[in-house]
């Protein structure tokens, strides 16, 4: 098969101009030639017209009937498209031949290519002769003359003195032009004009056609070949392209699908080499896990039971007797026996984590506490290095749920990496509590003016033994398992863990953990007395303790946070009083009350507005509005059970 000829869009767009301004040149000939023929019969009948005046010109004469039979002999054998000459008498105007003449003169191009024939009707008219005395009727005439071959009627001509008359109307003059016959003569003698007119009319629209569907051609084997290529993706190979006419444009897109057909194949071949080679790294990795399990349980297996056999020795040296300078030596034994014993620990949990093996203890306990009991422990190492402890705590005394051994390594792990990479300045830890309706964020901070981390390293400080000075003659001691070890428990326990460091001016390490809280309440309380009570509490962002405080008297309470949901709930489920707590601004407050009051169909909810106790002082500028708004009673907001107790008991008169 011939490679196809390569053309550009752009000249294929030249020839179709030039092929369509052909093509209107040939119609426009088309158009002239029809044009043409209408001229032509209309000079045809202007020239009868002008014929028939002569004759009747002549026939008005005295002696016009001789002279009129001989022009018509003339005309006839001359002109073959006139078909007859007839003479018809009549001595009153016929107006339908005036009117038909009118509007066969209107009708040119209709009575050109369409008509058979065409009369032409002209009046005669004489002052000389009548109509009784122009002829002489012979036996066979009966009141109109007949007419000879010649289409003149024959008879003896009867003058009559011209002196004192008038021009009368003798009859109509008729000639028939046979149009059918001047139109075959016209299309004879132009036969060649009109074939090669229709012949290139014929052609050119051909080729207009057939160069206007090469581009779309083009494009639907371009767009099959896609569509081949998209519904079967494990096509090995291209689909051949059939183009009748390769242009440039389309040429290139063929190479380039092909070229990223090739390029897909080849990438495939890669990635299922990658997937392979993955596969095996992965195998790899398993049996080098198991590897290192296996060592790490064997060695900590017996560093463990070589450090028992210290410790157990230690403890019968130190029931000997021993000089000062003997229990120096034991005490350094003993701290690095210790240190060498929390190393070993350190990578026994983070083996028992990646094998799964770590659970999680939940025990009641109390934050407050823990981080005081923190603070007992390491004040003393603080101040002999001269740091300032200090802790900025964001919450009151709480009991929370979780596994508060694992939050307590987490934390002391924290506070001695501080320490020990801190030497001048100080160490603060800050803590906040942030209530949500069934959970509470634990958020700690702590904070250091050591030597800082490089970003660059944020990243590898939690991976096993990592250190950011590995030289041999670093100054801070550890293997580096402290922190990959208190990431992983912090995954354990579904927290986070985030760094901020900058070299030489100190680090902070944020850990945020979920917990669940337990509202504990007075023993007063325990017989539930707002029990069956139902408390729907608005909310802005955090909803603090009153919700728990409210669950903890035995009142059943939901918690919303937008006015859709407040107003949907009201409307679906009996409410006895609705809350607004004391992070909603008094605007919002008023607007959520007014929402409340204007929905409100059955029965009428109560509404409490617990305002920040700082706004004291301010309660009048707002006070007025919210009860205006719908708002029943305007309280202080406080953590206080006992408090909180008597204000709906007594005032709420519940």
């Amino acid at each position: 098969m011939s490679n196809p000829s390569s053309v550009t869009v752009s000249s294929l767009i030249r020839r179709t101009v030039f092929q369509a301004v052909l093509l209107i040149v040939i119609v426009m000939s088309f158009l002239s030639f029809y044009y043409g023929f209408v001229q032509h019969y209309k000079q045809q009948r202007l020239q009868v017209q002008q014929l028939s005046e002569l004759l009747v010109n002549s026939a008005s004469t005295v002696d016009g009937a001789s002279l009129v039979a001989q022009q018509v002999d003339i005309l006839l054998a001359g002109d073959p498209t006139l078909s007859s000459i007839v003479f018809y008498s009549s001595d009153s105007p016929v107006l339908a031949l005036d009117k038909l003449d009118i509007e066969q003169q209107n009708r040119d191009w209709y009575n050109a290519w369409f008509a058979d024939s065409m009369s032409f009707n002209e009046p005669v008219t004489s002052r000389y002769l009548s109509t009784s005395s122009y002829y002489q009727p012979s036996a066979t005439n009966s009141g109109i003359d007949t007419s000879t071959s010649d289409g003149v009627n024959s008879g003896s001509v009867v003058e009559s003195s011209p002196l004192g008359a008038q021009d009368v109307l003798i009859g109509y003059l008729n000639i028939t032009l046979d149009i059918h016959k001047l139109r075959s003569e016209w299309l004879y003698q132009n036969a060649w004009l009109l074939f090669i007119i229709s012949g290139a009319t014929v052609i050119s629209m051909l080729l207009l056609l057939r160069r206007l569907t090469w581009v779309a051609d083009s494009a639907t084997e371009l767009a099959k070949v896609c569509q081949i290529v998209v519904s079967n993706p494990d096509a090995e190979q291209l689909p051949v392209i059939q183009q009748r006419c390769s242009f440039k444009e389309t040429r290139d897109m063929r190479l380039a699908l092909a070229s990223l057909f090739n390029r897909s194949k080849v990438l495939e071949d890669k990635l299922r080499s990658l997937a392979a080679y993955e596969q095996q790294l992965h195998n790899k990795d398993l049996s080098l896990n198991t590897q290192r399990n296996s060592f790490q349980s064997m060695i900590t297996h017996e560093l463990k039971t070589s450090l028992n056999a210290i410790a157990g020795g230690l403890q019968l040296l130190e029931s000997q007797y021993a000089s000062a300078e003997q229990k120096d030596s034991l005490s350094i034994i003993h701290k690095g026996s210790q240190r060498l014993e929390a190393t070993i620990e350190q990578i026994i949990q983070l083996n028992r984590i990646e094998k799964g093996q770590m659970s999680i203890h939940v025990t009641e306990f109390n934050p407050l506490q823990l981080l005081s009991d923190l603070f007992t422990e390491f004040e003393e190492v603080a101040k002999q290095k001269e740091l300032e402890l200090t802790s900025r705590i964001h919450h009151i005394d709480y009991k929370l749920k979780g596994d508060a051994d694992k939050i307590k390594q987490i934390l002391t792990t924290l506070l001695e990496n501080a320490i020990k990479f801190t030497d001048s300045g100080e160490i603060s830890v800050e803590s906040q509590l942030t209530h949500f309706n069934t959970s509470v964020r634990w958020e700690i901070k702590v904070k250091d003016t050591g030597i800082g981390i490089d970003n660059k390293y944020f990243e590898d400080i939690f991976t096993p033994f990592f250190q950011v000075d590995p030289s041999g003659t670093r100054h801070y001691e550890g293997v580096g398992m402290g922190l990959p070890v208190l990431s992983q428990i912090v995954q354990l326990l579904g927290g986070s863990i985030d760094v901020a460091s900058e070299p030489n001016v100190g680090s902070q390490f944020t850990v945020i953990l979920p917990l669940q809280s337990v509202y504990q309440s007075q023993s007063r309380y325990s017989q539930k007395p707002f029990a069956g009570l139902s408390i729907l509490c608005y909310y802005n962002e955090d909803i603090g303790v009153l919700a728990e405080q409210l669950r903890g008297f035995g009142a059943t309470v939901s918690a919303k946070q937008h006015e859709l949901s407040v107003l949907q709930k009201l409307s679906k489920t009996q409410v006895d009083m609705v809350m607004i707590t004391q992070e909603v601004r008094p605007e919002k407050a008023i607007q959520m009350a007014r929402l409340i009051r204007a929905e409100e169909s059955r029965y009428r909810v109560l509404i409490i507005y617990w305002y920040p106790p700082h706004k004291q002082d301010n309660l009048d500028n707002f006070e007025y509005s919210l009860k205006a708004a719908g708002v029943d009673f305007c309280y202080p907001a406080t953590e206080n059970s006992k408090t909180l107790y008597k204000l709906i008991k007594k005032d709420a008169r519940y």
